[in-house]
């Protein structure tokens, strides 16, 4: 089950760079998203046996992570339909030479896509820490070329900047790697396997200092992925000038990537009786990312990197919470869940958006629940729920992390906590609201301007937009999220309630 859950996605991905027919590639991109989306399931029945030696094995914060990367995916994929549909790939050349480029763009695209699919699998069921570690980069790797998507100056400028600071961050992670390694020493000709249950088996003999200097390179280099601050400063480029259906994955999948990895070494942490070490340190850097979080959301302009900037908040309070520890372990996992469907959400909805008004500048866009009836509420609802608001399921997570933090009497971290969360809030409500109400104009001319990554709008008067129709490809991925996390704060499934506490005890040793 373990193998073919990986090389679904890894042998299709690798054929999709060589088939001759678009219309088959986008095919098998939502068959092989059905495919790992049902085996995923089959997994919640039956816990799949274990591969070399242990390497490979699914535990509960794995399945949770594999299936929130496998629903998010499923969506993403429906979604990538109708957007590779509406790409006007070859807009500035003759007719044959566009066909050949759409060809070999939509080829790097399915096959990329995939193959990001299969490595964000194997971080989820990696057991051992050099694999975790190999997984981690891979995944760099397989979505570096979606990022760079549109082919302008800004998405470059963002590829680069995403490459170079990740792998600053997972050459970090590999020397924490290293000193696990030399933690796990005992003897001379003897040490403890790098895998996570022998380490947490065999805590007793490890080298403490040594370990200690693994948890800081290794929070630090898979806290850059995160997009802890300070070292998130590749996350608002590379969400930002993706394409939004990239985006999701980049948001509500491949950062939870970097932070099942930063709980593996924390778990081994606890086992050893070092939790309050690296509880500590999880703390502070959950509020630092809060913080710069809320400076940048305050005054931001563009939406996507609005959603962007979100995304390094709620890494924060993922982070806040495994420092918290205890009940605020559940509300990390819960929080995990809710914050991937609806970011996932938000960014689809961004590019519906984004596809009638060409531009990301917050000014220059107004009455969309005008102009696109159905994305603009969900523009609203996802603001409501990406912010905490009842019912929806974001809610619960924070108020269960709120509530440990007073349940343990940390009255500042707890003020602090919802001073970060109301400036947040007031912040995109700024942006969001403007954008949702008003008069929707259309620009008079287009003029091609490559900061925006593409056409953008003229500021100028112009005539009135007139509504849309909006295809069903493009709204039904959003509204299926958007009605999950509704759903999770009136109500948790027992199966997923039982998969979180399972996490959560997991993660607390």
């Amino acid at each position: 089950m373990l193998a073919t859950l990986i090389l679904l996605p890894l042998l299709v991905g690798a054929a999709a760079f060589f088939l001759p027919s678009n219309s088959l590639r986008r095919g098998l991109l939502v068959s092989t998203a059905l495919g790992h989306t049902a085996l995923t399931g089959f997994c919640w029945l039956r816990q799949p046996a274990p591969l070399l030696s242990g390497w490979l094995l699914l535990d509960a914060p794995g399945l949770l992570f594999l299936s929130i990367t496998s629903v998010l995916f499923l969506a993403v994929s429906l979604y990538a339909l109708g957007y590779l549909r509406r790409e006007d790939w070859g807009r500035r050349q003759d007719f044959e030479e566009g066909f050949l480029f759409t060809n070999a763009r939509e080829a790097t695209f399915t096959g990329c896509l995939l193959l990001f699919l299969a490595m964000m699998t194997l971080v989820a069921v990696s057991q051992h820490f050099g694999l975790l570690w190999v997984a981690v980069e891979a995944t760099t790797l397989a979505s570096a070329p979606l990022i760079y998507f549109h082919r302008h100056r800004r998405s470059l400028e963002a590829t680069w900047k995403y490459l170079m600071i990740c792998s600053v961050g997972i050459a970090l992670a590999l020397l924490g790697n290293f000193f696990l390694a030399v933690a796990a020493t005992v003897g001379a000709d003897n040490h403890v396997p790098m895998l996570v249950g022998a380490l947490m088996d065999q805590a007793n003999l490890l080298h403490i200092p040594w370990l200690k200097a693994a948890f800081l390179f290794l929070l630090v280099g898979y806290g850059t992925k995160l997009g802890l601050a300070p070292m998130h400063t590749w996350l608002p480029d590379a969400h930002s000038e993706a394409p939004s259906v990239i985006s999701a994955l980049l948001s509500g999948a491949l950062l939870n990537c970097a932070f099942l990895a930063i709980l593996r070494i924390q778990q081994v942490c606890i086992a050893a009786g070092q939790g309050q070490f690296g509880q500590s340190l999880l703390l502070g850097f959950g509020l630092v990312s809060m913080l710069v979080a809320a400076v940048f959301i305050l005054r931001q302009n563009d939406f996507k990197r609005m959603l962007a900037y979100s995304s390094v908040e709620h890494m924060g309070i993922l982070s806040l919470a495994i420092g918290l520890g205890g009940l605020a372990n559940f509300g990390a996992m819960l929080h995990a869940v809710n914050h991937s469907l609806t970011k996932g959400m938000l960014f689809l909805v961004a590019g519906n958006i984004l596809s009638v008004y060409k531009t990301k500048s917050t000014t220059d866009i107004h009455g969309v629940v005008r102009v696109l009836p159905i994305s603009g509420v969900l523009w609203v609802a996802g603001f409501l729920a990406i912010t905490g608001s009842p019912p929806f399921g974001a809610f619960l997570s924070e108020l269960v992390i709120l509530k440990s933090a007073l349940d343990q009497g940390r009255i500042l971290v707890a003020v602090a906590y919802l001073l970060l969360l109301s400036i947040i809030f007031i912040g995109m409500a700024t942006s969001v609201l403007r954008m949702y109400q008003g008069v929707p104009l259309c620009p008079p001319a287009e003029v091609d301007d490559e900061t925006t990554g593409g056409i953008s709008a003229a500021t100028t008067e112009g005539s009135l937009f007139k509504p849309v129709a909006e295809s069903a490809l493009a709204v039904i991925s959003p509204i299926a999220l958007g009605i999950a996390v509704l759903m999770l704060g009136l109500y948790i499934p027992p199966g997923l309630q039982d998969v979180l506490e399972r996490a959560a005890r997991a993660i607390a040793g």
